[in-house]
Order: C-alpha cells, then sequence, then structure tokens
C-alpha cells in the first residue's frame, strides 16, 4: 500500500510540471527556466544534506559519470519542454512510455546484454504502440513527435547511466549533482540576454523545480517497496489522467489512439519484467 501512496505522489508530481510547462509555454526561455530549476534543486540539497548532517553526500569520485549523465538528462528534459508545448498532454506522456524500450534497445547494442525471446516480444510490442500513437504517414513524424522520441532516447540513456551510478552512490548524490552540472548548463545556453521571469510565471517555476525532485524522489521510494512490474502498471494512471486534464484545461480532443498505444506499450514493459515461477 505504501508504494501506492508514493506512485500517486510521482503522478501528482509528474502532472503538475506538465500543467506548470504548458502554462509557461513561450513565455520564457527554456534554458532559462532549466537553469532556474537547477539552482532551486541546489539550495534546497545542500540544506537537507547538512540538515540531515550528511554534507558528504555532496562529493564523489565518478564525476565524469554523472557529467555524462546529465548532459542527456539536460537534452531530454529540453526536448520534453519543446514538445510539450507542440503536442497534447496525453500523447508527450505516452511517447515518454517508450524510454523502457530504448533502454533496452541500447543496452542490447552497446552493453552487449543477451537478447531473449521476451525482450523481442517487448520491444516488438512497444514499436507498435508508438506506431499506433504517432500514426507515421507520408511525412512519416511530425515535428512534435520527433522532438519526444528525441527525449525519450536520452532519458533511456540517462537511467542507463544512473543504474550504474546506483551501485556506488547515494539517490541524493545523484540527484544533487543533477542540479550541480545542469546549473550551469541552462545558464550558458540561456546566454547574456537573460531576463528574469514576471511575478505570475513564479508559482510555475518553482512547480517544476519541486515536481522535478519529488517525482524522481517517489518513484524510487515506490521501487523499494514494490516490484518494478508493479510500478509500471502504476505509472500509466498517468496517461488517462493528464489526457482529462488536457481536455479540462485546455480543450485538447481525447485520442483513443493514445490511450490505446499506451496500454499496448505498458503490456510491454510488462512483458519484459516478467518472470516466470520455475516449477520445483
Amino acid at each position: 500500500m505504501k508504494a501506492v501512496f508514493w506512485m500517486l505522489g510521482a503522478i501528482a508530481s509528474f502532472c503538475l510540471m506538465a500543467i506548470a510547462a504548458r502554462e509557461l509555454g513561450g513565455v520564457i526561455d527554456k534554458f532559462e527556466l532549466l537553469a532556474i530549476r537547477s539552482l532551486v534543486g541546489v539550495v534546497l540539497l545542500v540544506i537537507i544534506m547538512n540538515v540531515i548532517k550528511r554534507p558528504t553526500l555532496m562529493f564523489s569520485q565518478r564525476t565524469k559519470t554523472h557529467f555524462w549523465r546529465n548532459l542527456f538528462h539536460f537534452i531530454g528534459q529540453f526536448s520534453w519542454l519543446v514538445g510539450i508545448g507542440m503536442l497534447p498532454l496525453a500523447q508527450v506522456f505516452a511517447i515518454e512510455f517508450t524510454v523502457p524500450l530504448w533502454v533496452l534497445i541500447i543496452a542490447a547494442m552497446f552493453l552487449r546484454e543477451r537478447i531473449t525471446v521476451r525482450k523481442l516480444a517487448a520491444v516488438g510490442l512497444g514499436l507498435i504502440g508508438v506506431a499506433v500513437i504517432v500514426k507515421p504517414g507520408p511525412q512519416l513524424l511530425d515535428t512534435g513527435a520527433i522532438v519526444m522520441l528525441i527525449a525519450a532516447l536520452c532519458f533511456a540513456i540517462t537511467f542507463i547511466l544512473n543504474k550504474s551510478l546506483l551501485r556506488t552512490e547515494h539517490p541524493l548524490t545523484i540527484v544533487f549533482y543533477m542540479t550541480l552540472i545542469q546549473l550551469p548548463l541552462g545558464a550558458l545556453m540561456a546566454g547574456a540576454d537573460w531576463t528574469m521571469p514576471a511575478p505570475w510565471m513564479w508559482p510555475w517555476v518553482m512547480a517544476i523545480a519541486l515536481t522535478g525532485l519529488s517525482a524522481h524522489y517517489c518513484v524510487s521510494k515506490s521501487m523499494q517497496l514494490a516490484e518494478v512490474s508493479v510500478v509500471i502498471s502504476l505509472d500509466f494512471l498517468r496517461l488517462p489522467i493528464v489526457a482529462t486534464i488536457g481536455m479540462v484545461m485546455y480543450g485538447e480532443s481525447f485520442d483513443l489512439a493514445v490511450i490505446v498505444g499506451g496500454a499496448i506499450m505498458l503490456a510491454a514493459n510488462l512483458v519484459n519484467h516478467w518472470k516466470s515461477k520455475q516449477v520445483v
């Protein structure tokens, strides 16, 4: 039951982040937004680590891996913010569900992980789900779908590097380096013509900064308490919830293909994490 509680917290965080990103779309430089988000994260995490009397968590011997993880994560976050201004919210989240599919493919190609029938079935189902959602035609894919697929691919690389870091690093250290590295990246890309957000923007800016931290923390806690397949199943609730938010708040039309494609990708993820019981 505790795992459900944490996943509901993650779902609420992701949905609020999407709403905040949509509200700020086109009115604030996305690199500035990422820099401010990282600055808030750095300050908050430094306070937390000192309060819990573990300031050594701010230091790591694996800075190179942290750098590459956060470079890809930064590109993924930027692409996600761009995509959310181009696509309905439900389609954004549905394409984001392709991350486990890319993890499987990347691990097989570059990490030489063994390909099994189960993994092939998961990849096949995942590709079908993607095709149902993005509806490729003569033009192949629209720009928004391509941007979101780039985001999902970067998040998949981030996931693999994060898995490597977790062997030696505390989760707080990983999140701290995420904010520490992405702060100068965002500030550098924003350039010299920095303009501070208007007063009405700050609640949404802070919502993005705080939900980014809370979402990752809630997912991690849920994975500590339940099987990955349970977490994935609960995470799927994001799709119908955000589709409803899109319809109510932004007048987006209901696209059954998004729900169907998302369900197919949910099945693909469950197939990937399914473990047959051995008969003794």
